[in-house]
């Protein structure tokens, strides 16, 4: 199989596997492959660590593991915040004063004309005042921990990000945001959402944060990934991954392809990677 004949013959030292969700891991019905939970017990038996990274929050990604995720690490939020065996190893808050100033730029957007909804995101839980079936239909799957207000100002929380849903596309969001210059950064997540936060945060500087954690090199790590918002991870991981159905930047960027969500190739790399394990 061409995806399986590109990896390496040498014996491998894999300590650390990273994932994205969505394009990555979840099937085209955005559920979990079923073989992922014999897979994770494996990759416990040989000491190696799994780590979901998505724009999801904390709460959502550990119920979605369930009692498996327990023991599993996670980067959340695009990288804002990061997870290891329950314990924070790291966040990113959003600088102080900016998140009020995002809200009325994107109410003002809306008063425009255009179609989108706002999600700013706490740690302690995610913010909403836009109720519409259509907007939280985009959101519910992505947020359990979800707080709806009359007014998004009157929120308290340490504010990791803020979310935004476009229906128009995210491109028009991330650009109604350009004023806000390099006080923070602008992520498109995927066609719709553009994640708003801190400068300097995403997913790869979350990985070196729990790689730092966990003792674990770039040598001992696979990442797998499928859009922008894992481009970064890529060079933080010597076996880099990009799904077949990647943005071209990420499949420019890794070092591997990998077969569709669609046809659980994170699964099947992972199998290939274990058989090359020392």
């Amino acid at each position: 199989m061409r995806f399986i004949d590109q990896l390496p013959d040498a014996p491998l030292d894999l300590r650390l596997v990273v994932c994205d969700m969505d394009g990555t891991l979840l099937d085209e019905h955005k559920r979990i492959p079923d073989g992922l939970w014999p897979m994770l017990d494996r990759l416990h038996e040989r000491g190696i660590a799994f780590a979901p990274a998505s724009g999801r929050q904390y709460a959502t990604l550990a119920e979605q593991f369930g009692q498996v995720g327990e023991g599993l690490d996670y980067i959340a939020e695009n990288g804002a915040y990061v997870v290891k065996e329950g314990q924070e190893v790291s966040s990113d808050p959003l600088p102080d004063g900016v998140v009020p100033g995002l809200i009325d730029a994107l109410r003002a957007r809306s008063a425009a004309g255009a179609d989108l909804g706002v999600v700013l995101c706490g740690k302690r839980s995610a913010y909403v005042e836009r109720t519409d079936h259509a907007f939280m239909d985009k959101v519910v799957h992505y947020y359990k921990a979800l707080t709806v207000l009359e007014d998004l100002h009157d929120a308290e929380d340490d504010f990791l990000k803020v979310a935004i849903y476009d229906f128009g596309g995210a491109e028009g969001a991330a650009e109604a945001l350009a004023p806000f210059g390099d006080r923070v950064r602008i992520v498109v997540s995927d066609h719709h959402w553009a994640d708003v936060m801190a400068p300097g945060v995403n997913k790869g500087r979350a990985l070196a944060a729990l790689q730092g954690s966990l003792g674990v090199s770039q040598a001992q790590t696979a990442v797998f990934g499928d859009f922008l918002n894992d481009l970064e991870m890529m060079s933080h991981a010597d076996l880099s991954f990009a799904m077949s159905n990647a943005h071209p930047d990420v499949a420019a960027a890794a070092r591997y392809r990998a077969p569709s969500n669609a046809e659980q190739g994170v699964l099947t790399m992972l199998e290939a990677l274990l058989a090359r394990v020392a």
